[in-house]
């Protein structure tokens, strides 16, 4: 049977979803994390899946996200994108580490995956965490200078007024240079990485993530450990199919 725990690991709320017979013992781990203004429970069709193949699965709640809610509305929250894919990063650690000290992981085996944020979260983390083995990218973006440049000239064109100084912004965008994947590709040291991205996606454009993987595939001595599965006709919105796909990678490579 699948267990789902609620758990607070170093003050982050999460949950584990886990084959309850196995609880205790040490097994592969998969980190999920959500998508902007989404919460950790939405995933939890993919975490079952992957706990059903023997996984230990871990889905935070991001900062201002859920449990961790400061009572901000949603376009308050998605402004803030960066700040939390920043604390993501630096709450992967803690994660790992904490679960590390009570012999939960196997082997070494973590993968991390994630949804639109959590995808761009996941990509900025091959840039910081060699720890991570396998990594699964689902509509997010590896070009976050890319994305957050173009985040500023919609808005400009759109007549809103941007949340921050020209200065701020031009700070924002130099300090993304510094998780940006597809400005380091080669710390990706050939590990499994899938993606996959509605080709009408209207909010994380489908271009970041396929003229990444174009420029990756030819760092790969094995090509087959990198993946872009694209679906036609699919907007921001994650198919059943792609759940399916992302836990196959996860059970061929991890």
């Amino acid at each position: 049977m699948i267990g789902i725990y609620r758990e607070t690991i170093e003050s982050i709320p999460s949950l584990i979803v886990v084959d309850s017979n196995k609880e205790n013992q040490p097994l592969p781990i998969v980190m999920y994390i959500h998508g902007i203004t989404s919460v950790k429970e939405q995933n939890l069709p993919i975490a079952y899946s992957l706990a059903s193949k023997g996984y230990r699965v871990v889905l935070p709640d991001c900062y201002l996200h859920g449990e961790r809610e400061e009572g901000l509305n949603n376009q308050e929250v998605t402004y803030r994108l960066w700040d939390v894919v920043v604390q993501n990063l630096k709450e992967l650690p803690i994660l790992q580490q904490a679960l590390e000290q009570r012999n939960l992981i196997k082997d070494g085996r973590i993968g991390l995956a994630g949804t639109s944020m959590g995808g761009i979260t996941t990509s900025a983390a091959l840039t910081q965490y060699n720890w991570i083995k396998v990594a699964a990218v689902l509509m997010g973006s590896p070009q976050p200078v890319r994305f957050a440049e173009e985040q500023v000239a919609t808005i400009k064109e759109m007549g809103m007024t941007v949340p921050m100084s020209e200065e701020e912004q031009q700070e924002l965008i130099r300090s993304l240079a510094n998780i940006d994947l597809s400005k380091q590709i080669d710390k990706l040291y050939g590990r499994p990485m899938f993606f996959w991205h509605g080709e009408e996606d209207n909010v994380v454009p489908f271009d970041h993530s396929y003229s990444f993987y174009n420029d990756a595939i030819s760092h790969y001595k094995n090509p087959e450990n990198i993946r872009f599965l694209r679906e036609v006709g699919r907007d921001h919105k994650v198919s059943t199919y792609a759940i399916s796909e992302t836990v196959n990678w996860f059970d061929l490579h991890l």
